[in-house]
Protein backbone atom coordinates (compact mmCIF):
# COMPACT_ATOMS: atom_id res chain seq x y z
CA UNK A 1 0.00 0.00 0.00
CA UNK A 2 2.65 2.16 0.46
CA UNK A 3 4.49 1.84 -2.68
CA UNK A 4 1.16 2.44 -4.58
CA UNK A 5 0.91 5.55 -2.44
CA UNK A 6 4.30 7.10 -3.03
CA UNK A 7 3.97 5.97 -7.22
CA UNK A 8 0.41 7.81 -7.17
CA UNK A 9 2.73 10.89 -5.48
CA UNK A 10 5.22 10.84 -7.57
CA UNK A 11 2.91 10.61 -10.74
CA UNK A 12 0.77 13.60 -9.25
CA UNK A 13 3.53 15.53 -8.98
CA UNK A 14 5.27 14.78 -12.44
CA UNK A 15 1.60 15.74 -13.39
CA UNK A 16 1.39 19.36 -11.86
CA UNK A 17 4.85 19.75 -12.63
CA UNK A 18 3.85 20.07 -16.57
CA UNK A 19 0.75 22.07 -15.70
CA UNK A 20 2.38 24.86 -14.15
CA UNK A 21 3.62 26.78 -17.09
CA UNK A 22 7.31 27.68 -15.48
CA UNK A 23 8.09 24.30 -15.28
CA UNK A 24 7.04 23.57 -18.63
CA UNK A 25 8.86 26.10 -20.58
CA UNK A 26 12.40 24.90 -18.48
CA UNK A 27 11.47 21.69 -20.17
CA UNK A 28 11.10 22.38 -23.45
CA UNK A 29 13.95 25.02 -23.28
CA UNK A 30 16.30 23.44 -26.72
CA UNK A 31 18.97 25.26 -25.30
CA UNK A 32 19.04 24.57 -21.77
CA UNK A 33 22.14 22.11 -22.13
CA UNK A 34 23.23 23.12 -25.27
CA UNK A 35 26.99 24.58 -25.55
CA UNK A 36 29.36 25.11 -28.40
CA UNK A 37 33.30 25.41 -28.00
CA UNK A 38 35.87 25.98 -30.21
CA UNK A 39 39.91 26.90 -30.64
CA UNK A 40 41.61 30.04 -31.00
CA UNK A 41 40.05 33.98 -31.47
CA UNK A 42 37.80 33.16 -34.67
CA UNK A 43 36.30 30.67 -32.57
CA UNK A 44 33.90 33.49 -31.54
CA UNK A 45 32.36 34.06 -34.62
CA UNK A 46 32.39 30.20 -35.43
CA UNK A 47 30.53 29.44 -32.64
CA UNK A 48 27.52 31.98 -32.83
CA UNK A 49 27.26 30.13 -36.82
CA UNK A 50 26.52 26.85 -34.69
CA UNK A 51 24.39 28.71 -32.32
CA UNK A 52 22.30 29.41 -34.29
CA UNK A 53 21.54 25.48 -34.92
CA UNK A 54 21.97 24.51 -31.26
CA UNK A 55 19.43 27.05 -29.83
CA UNK A 56 16.65 26.44 -31.92
CA UNK A 57 16.50 22.58 -31.26
CA UNK A 58 18.87 21.26 -33.87
CA UNK A 59 21.80 18.41 -33.29
CA UNK A 60 25.03 19.05 -32.20
CA UNK A 61 26.28 17.42 -35.56
CA UNK A 62 24.56 19.88 -37.77
CA UNK A 63 25.90 23.11 -35.33
CA UNK A 64 29.79 21.88 -36.18
CA UNK A 65 29.34 21.65 -39.11
CA UNK A 66 27.71 25.14 -39.16
CA UNK A 67 30.28 26.40 -37.50
CA UNK A 68 33.47 24.94 -40.04
CA UNK A 69 31.62 26.17 -43.04
CA UNK A 70 31.64 29.97 -41.27
CA UNK A 71 35.44 29.52 -40.98
CA UNK A 72 35.32 28.00 -44.55
CA UNK A 73 34.40 30.28 -46.50
CA UNK A 74 33.69 33.72 -44.10
CA UNK A 75 36.80 33.86 -42.19
CA UNK A 76 40.18 34.88 -44.36
CA UNK A 77 42.84 32.72 -42.59
CA UNK A 78 46.17 32.09 -43.34
CA UNK A 79 45.70 27.92 -41.70
CA UNK A 80 41.51 27.68 -42.39
CA UNK A 81 39.82 27.87 -45.69
CA UNK A 82 39.93 29.61 -48.69
CA UNK A 83 42.73 32.18 -47.46
CA UNK A 84 44.86 29.23 -46.43
CA UNK A 85 48.67 29.44 -47.46
CA UNK A 86 49.77 26.58 -50.37
CA UNK A 87 52.41 24.03 -49.37
CA UNK A 88 55.80 24.59 -50.69
CA UNK A 89 54.97 24.04 -54.55
CA UNK A 90 52.46 26.41 -54.39
CA UNK A 91 49.26 24.00 -53.89
CA UNK A 92 46.17 24.81 -51.49
CA UNK A 93 45.33 21.20 -49.88
CA UNK A 94 42.46 21.49 -47.55
CA UNK A 95 41.69 18.58 -44.15
CA UNK A 96 38.82 18.07 -42.95
CA UNK A 97 36.82 15.94 -40.47
CA UNK A 98 33.68 15.41 -38.61
CA UNK A 99 32.71 13.08 -36.05
CA UNK A 100 28.83 12.20 -34.24
CA UNK A 101 29.02 11.10 -30.41
CA UNK A 102 27.91 7.41 -31.82
CA UNK A 103 30.61 7.03 -33.56
CA UNK A 104 29.85 7.39 -37.13
CA UNK A 105 33.07 10.42 -38.54
CA UNK A 106 34.10 11.07 -42.06
CA UNK A 107 36.96 12.89 -43.29
CA UNK A 108 38.98 14.04 -46.31
CA UNK A 109 42.54 15.22 -46.59
CA UNK A 110 44.99 17.05 -49.04
CA UNK A 111 41.60 18.16 -51.25
CA UNK A 112 41.79 20.98 -53.83
CA UNK A 113 39.46 23.21 -55.37
CA UNK A 114 36.63 22.88 -53.05
CA UNK A 115 35.32 25.30 -51.02
CA UNK A 116 33.54 23.34 -48.18
CA UNK A 117 36.04 20.02 -46.89
CA UNK A 118 33.76 19.81 -43.35
CA UNK A 119 30.58 18.92 -45.93
CA UNK A 120 32.60 16.80 -47.86
CA UNK A 121 33.60 15.35 -44.74
CA UNK A 122 30.08 14.89 -43.90
CA UNK A 123 28.97 13.30 -46.93
CA UNK A 124 31.86 10.50 -46.62
CA UNK A 125 30.59 9.94 -43.01
CA UNK A 126 26.79 9.16 -44.25
CA UNK A 127 27.15 7.97 -48.01
CA UNK A 128 30.23 5.64 -48.36
CA UNK A 129 31.49 2.49 -46.40
CA UNK A 130 34.57 4.89 -45.98
CA UNK A 131 36.15 7.66 -43.05
CA UNK A 132 38.38 9.41 -45.01
CA UNK A 133 39.10 10.13 -48.86
CA UNK A 134 41.99 11.78 -50.20
CA UNK A 135 43.52 13.97 -53.22
CA UNK A 136 42.47 13.00 -56.27
CA UNK A 137 39.60 10.42 -54.84
CA UNK A 138 38.06 13.26 -52.57
CA UNK A 139 37.70 15.73 -55.15
CA UNK A 140 36.10 13.10 -57.16
CA UNK A 141 33.87 12.53 -54.36
CA UNK A 142 33.39 16.18 -54.04
CA UNK A 143 32.36 16.55 -57.44
CA UNK A 144 30.27 13.21 -57.69
CA UNK A 145 27.86 14.91 -54.84
CA UNK A 146 27.41 17.87 -56.33
CA UNK A 147 30.73 20.52 -54.71
CA UNK A 148 31.74 22.78 -57.52
CA UNK A 149 34.75 22.88 -58.37
CA UNK A 150 36.41 26.61 -57.68
CA UNK A 151 40.15 28.04 -57.64
CA UNK A 152 40.84 28.78 -54.00
CA UNK A 153 44.47 30.31 -53.99
CA UNK A 154 44.12 33.84 -53.18
CA UNK A 155 46.42 36.50 -54.96
CA UNK A 156 47.78 37.39 -51.40
CA UNK A 157 48.19 33.61 -50.19
CA UNK A 158 49.66 33.00 -53.63
CA UNK A 159 52.25 36.59 -52.94
CA UNK A 160 53.39 35.04 -49.40
CA UNK A 161 54.12 31.87 -51.20
CA UNK A 162 56.35 33.58 -53.98
CA UNK A 163 58.02 35.86 -51.33
CA UNK A 164 58.73 32.57 -49.13
CA UNK A 165 60.63 30.59 -52.22
CA UNK A 166 63.37 33.62 -51.80
CA UNK A 167 64.30 31.97 -48.87
CA UNK A 168 62.71 28.39 -48.42
CA UNK A 169 63.48 27.98 -45.05
CA UNK A 170 60.66 25.78 -42.79
CA UNK A 171 60.62 26.78 -39.82
CA UNK A 172 57.15 26.27 -37.83
CA UNK A 173 57.10 28.52 -35.04
CA UNK A 174 55.21 28.70 -31.89
CA UNK A 175 52.25 30.75 -32.56
CA UNK A 176 53.59 32.53 -35.58
CA UNK A 177 50.17 33.59 -37.24
CA UNK A 178 49.81 35.94 -33.71
CA UNK A 179 53.36 37.48 -33.67
CA UNK A 180 53.16 37.86 -37.51
CA UNK A 181 49.46 40.05 -37.23
CA UNK A 182 49.63 41.32 -34.16
CA UNK A 183 45.96 42.42 -33.23
CA UNK A 184 44.22 40.66 -35.64
CA UNK A 185 41.33 38.17 -34.32
CA UNK A 186 41.27 36.37 -37.40
CA UNK A 187 44.46 34.47 -37.23
CA UNK A 188 46.33 31.12 -36.26
CA UNK A 189 45.83 27.65 -36.56
CA UNK A 190 42.80 24.79 -36.98
CA UNK A 191 39.72 25.74 -36.16
CA UNK A 192 38.48 22.64 -33.93
CA UNK A 193 34.88 22.60 -32.37
CA UNK A 194 32.82 20.52 -30.04
CA UNK A 195 29.11 20.90 -28.92
CA UNK A 196 26.45 18.94 -27.05
CA UNK A 197 23.07 19.68 -27.96
CA UNK A 198 19.80 19.43 -26.23
CA UNK A 199 19.52 15.99 -26.11
CA UNK A 200 22.83 15.85 -24.59
CA UNK A 201 24.55 14.48 -27.92
CA UNK A 202 27.93 15.42 -28.66
CA UNK A 203 30.10 16.06 -31.73
CA UNK A 204 32.95 17.64 -33.20
CA UNK A 205 34.45 19.02 -36.51
CA UNK A 206 38.04 20.28 -37.54
CA UNK A 207 38.98 22.33 -40.68
CA UNK A 208 42.49 24.00 -41.51
CA UNK A 209 44.90 24.15 -44.92
CA UNK A 210 47.44 23.02 -42.84
CA UNK A 211 51.25 24.59 -42.11
CA UNK A 212 52.16 26.91 -44.43
CA UNK A 213 55.15 25.54 -47.19
CA UNK A 214 54.48 21.63 -45.94
CA UNK A 215 55.55 19.12 -48.14
CA UNK A 216 53.12 18.64 -51.05
CA UNK A 217 51.38 15.35 -49.51
CA UNK A 218 51.63 16.36 -46.07
CA UNK A 219 48.38 15.75 -44.24
CA UNK A 220 47.97 16.73 -40.37
CA UNK A 221 45.93 15.55 -37.37
CA UNK A 222 43.06 17.14 -38.46
CA UNK A 223 41.29 15.02 -40.72
CA UNK A 224 42.33 11.73 -38.48
CA UNK A 225 40.33 10.47 -36.28
CA UNK A 226 41.80 10.15 -32.75
CA UNK A 227 44.27 12.59 -33.43
CA UNK A 228 42.76 15.69 -34.58
CA UNK A 229 39.62 15.15 -33.27
CA UNK A 230 37.17 12.23 -31.52
CA UNK A 231 33.75 12.02 -30.05
CA UNK A 232 32.05 9.70 -27.78
CA UNK A 233 28.54 10.44 -26.31
CA UNK A 234 29.39 8.17 -23.27
CA UNK A 235 32.06 10.56 -22.19
CA UNK A 236 32.80 13.55 -23.95
CA UNK A 237 34.94 15.25 -27.02
CA UNK A 238 38.70 16.58 -27.60
CA UNK A 239 39.95 18.13 -30.36
CA UNK A 240 43.82 19.64 -30.61
CA UNK A 241 45.21 22.10 -32.72
CA UNK A 242 49.39 23.05 -32.64
CA UNK A 243 51.71 21.08 -34.71
CA UNK A 244 49.65 17.90 -36.20
CA UNK A 245 52.65 15.40 -36.19
CA UNK A 246 52.59 15.52 -32.47
CA UNK A 247 48.74 14.68 -32.09
CA UNK A 248 49.40 11.99 -34.56
CA UNK A 249 52.30 10.41 -32.58
CA UNK A 250 50.32 10.36 -29.62
CA UNK A 251 46.50 9.58 -30.96
CA UNK A 252 45.95 12.88 -28.98
CA UNK A 253 42.11 13.24 -28.40
CA UNK A 254 41.08 9.74 -28.08
CA UNK A 255 43.78 10.16 -25.51
CA UNK A 256 42.22 13.12 -24.01
CA UNK A 257 38.41 11.44 -23.95
CA UNK A 258 39.70 7.88 -22.43
CA UNK A 259 41.59 9.89 -19.54
CA UNK A 260 37.77 11.59 -19.13
CA UNK A 261 36.54 8.49 -19.09
CA UNK A 262 38.69 7.58 -16.26
CA UNK A 263 37.18 9.91 -14.12
CA UNK A 264 39.86 12.94 -15.24
CA UNK A 265 37.83 16.43 -15.50
CA UNK A 266 38.39 17.81 -19.08
CA UNK A 267 41.23 20.10 -18.35
CA UNK A 268 43.18 17.47 -15.99
CA UNK A 269 42.68 14.91 -19.12
CA UNK A 270 43.97 18.09 -21.47
CA UNK A 271 47.04 18.51 -18.46
CA UNK A 272 47.67 14.85 -19.13
CA UNK A 273 48.03 14.30 -23.01
CA UNK A 274 50.53 17.64 -22.60
CA UNK A 275 52.65 15.79 -19.99
CA UNK A 276 52.77 12.75 -22.27
CA UNK A 277 54.03 14.80 -25.34
CA UNK A 278 56.59 16.98 -23.02
CA UNK A 279 58.06 12.93 -21.75
CA UNK A 280 58.29 11.36 -25.44
CA UNK A 281 59.64 14.73 -26.77
CA UNK A 282 61.11 17.07 -23.91
CA UNK A 283 63.40 18.95 -26.37
CA UNK A 284 60.88 19.62 -29.35
CA UNK A 285 58.06 20.54 -26.98
CA UNK A 286 60.18 23.82 -26.22
CA UNK A 287 59.83 24.82 -29.97
CA UNK A 288 56.44 23.95 -30.79
CA UNK A 289 52.79 24.79 -29.98
CA UNK A 290 50.64 21.83 -28.77
CA UNK A 291 47.04 22.66 -28.05
CA UNK A 292 44.06 20.61 -26.39
CA UNK A 293 40.21 21.14 -25.79
CA UNK A 294 37.78 19.22 -24.38
CA UNK A 295 34.06 18.93 -23.18
CA UNK A 296 32.60 16.27 -21.37
CA UNK A 297 29.26 14.73 -21.53
CA UNK A 298 28.15 17.25 -18.58
CA UNK A 299 29.16 20.36 -20.76
CA UNK A 300 32.24 21.12 -18.51
CA UNK A 301 35.09 22.37 -20.75
CA UNK A 302 38.97 22.43 -20.54
CA UNK A 303 42.04 22.94 -22.41
CA UNK A 304 45.48 23.29 -22.10
CA UNK A 305 48.57 24.15 -24.18
CA UNK A 306 51.78 23.85 -24.13
CA UNK A 307 52.99 27.12 -24.42
CA UNK A 308 51.25 30.24 -23.73
CA UNK A 309 48.75 31.80 -26.05
CA UNK A 310 46.15 29.36 -26.69
CA UNK A 311 42.82 30.70 -26.35
CA UNK A 312 39.44 29.29 -27.02
CA UNK A 313 35.54 30.09 -27.34
CA UNK A 314 32.55 28.90 -25.12
CA UNK A 315 29.05 29.46 -26.22
CA UNK A 316 25.96 28.55 -24.37
CA UNK A 317 22.23 30.24 -23.79
CA UNK A 318 24.43 32.48 -21.00
CA UNK A 319 27.61 33.93 -22.92
CA UNK A 320 28.18 34.02 -25.98
CA UNK A 321 31.37 35.71 -26.60
CA UNK A 322 33.59 33.97 -23.75
CA UNK A 323 37.40 34.03 -24.85
CA UNK A 324 39.17 32.24 -22.87
CA UNK A 325 42.66 31.53 -22.36
CA UNK A 326 44.12 28.02 -21.81
CA UNK A 327 46.61 27.49 -19.02
CA UNK A 328 49.99 25.86 -20.48
CA UNK A 329 53.28 24.44 -19.23
CA UNK A 330 55.53 27.09 -20.24
CA UNK A 331 54.45 30.23 -19.35
CA UNK A 332 56.68 32.63 -21.41
CA UNK A 333 54.09 34.14 -23.81
CA UNK A 334 55.87 33.59 -27.58
CA UNK A 335 54.11 37.36 -29.03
Amino acid sequence: MTDRRRFLQTGLLAAGALAVPGMRAQTNNASARARVVSTWDFGVQANTAAWRVLETGGSALDAVEAGARWAESELCNPTVGHCGRPDRDGVLTLDASIMDGDGRCGSVAALQDIAHPISVARRVMEKTPHVMLVGEGAQQFAVQQGFAKQRLLTPAAEQAWRDWLKTAEYKPEINAERRSQPGNKDNHDTLGMLAIDAQGKLAGACTTSGMAWKMHGRVGDSPIIGAGLYVDNEVGAATASGVGEEMIRNAASFLVVELMRQGRTPADACREAIDRVVRKRPEASKTLQVCFLALNKHGEVGAFALHKGFVYAVCDADEHEDLRESASVYATKQL
